[in-house]
């Protein structure tokens, strides 16, 4: 799913017009699940996992990366598959691509 979070960037001294640091809104693609173990061992319940393996919970629960919005992303094309993984994929993409080479 799509996943946006929010924040701000740390202060910058050589710029003191941005004293209480600069917002930045972020989307990445993520999973939900509704448990996790993260590299330490701690235990995540009902959580967004992105791609570095980091921990985003839900909007409400006290976490400096809260997730703010999320969307299912769209399914592919001509399916109603939403993700392909394994040997299924190079299948998947020709016919989504319409047997075009893979590039």
């Amino acid at each position: 799913m799509a996943v946006a979070v929010t924040g701000r960037y740390p202060p910058d001294p050589a710029r003191p017009e941005t004293a209480s640091g600069e917002e930045f809104w972020l989307v990445r693609s993520m999973y939900f699940t509704s448990l996790h173990f993260g590299e330490d061992g701690t235990e995540h319940t009902d959580c967004f996992i992105d791609s570095d393996g980091y921990v985003h919970l839900p909007y409400g629960r006290s976490h400096r990366d809260a997730v703010t919005h999320w969307a299912a992303l769209p399914t592919l094309p001509g399916t109603t598959t939403f993700m392909v993984l394994g040997d299924e994929v190079q299948p998947a993409l020709r016919n989504a691509w319409g047997d075009r080479p893979a590039l």
